[in-house]
């Protein structure tokens, strides 16, 4: 009988720190397991946007044309006044993007990483700077994220 009332005491004095250390461990792997879930998901929406960018035929056209033309070609801004539909989705893609990096979901690394010379590019002709400048246009989102890509004379 003193055997069983020593282990009972010996067990309830273990038992609350033997759960509140499981509780923390359990909140350790619970953390890592977070962390690692949201690296492979940003991975994801990198490679989701990757694909999207260099691959629609749609993004490609506007892409080729924004990096060919001269700064300030009549070319760009017919585009920019016509508002051509491909133009138009093509900002919208870059809008989308800042947004994520906005909500965190994106890191300014990984924007940089992959898309700096075109958001630089972007910067190179007045005409759509201009045009992501005005509000009624509500690329704010873009607009904030390309002050953080200026245009570079030397490129």
């Amino acid at each position: 009988m003193q055997f069983a009332r020593e282990i009972g005491h010996w067990f309830a004095l273990t038992a609350q720190p033997l759960y509140y250390w499981m509780a923390a461990v359990g909140v350790l792997v619970a953390a890592r397991t977070y962390r690692k879930n949201s690296v492979l998901e940003r991975a994801r929406w990198l490679s989701d946007l990757y694909s999207k960018f260099y691959e629609a035929p749609d993004l490609k056209n506007i892409r080729r044309t924004l990096d060919e033309c001269p700064p300030n070609d009549p070319e760009v801004q017919k585009i920019v006044a016509n508002e051509r539909e491909d133009f138009t989705d093509f900002l919208n893609f870059f809008e989308f993007m800042a947004y994520l990096r906005h909500r965190g979901q994106l890191s300014s690394r990984d924007v940089a990483a992959l898309f700096d010379y075109y958001l630089r590019n972007l910067s190179k002709h007045e005409s759509v700077r201009k045009y992501i400048e005005k509000d009624r246009n509500s690329f704010g989102f873009l607009k904030e994220l390309l002050q953080h890509f200026p245009l570079e004379e030397s490129r």
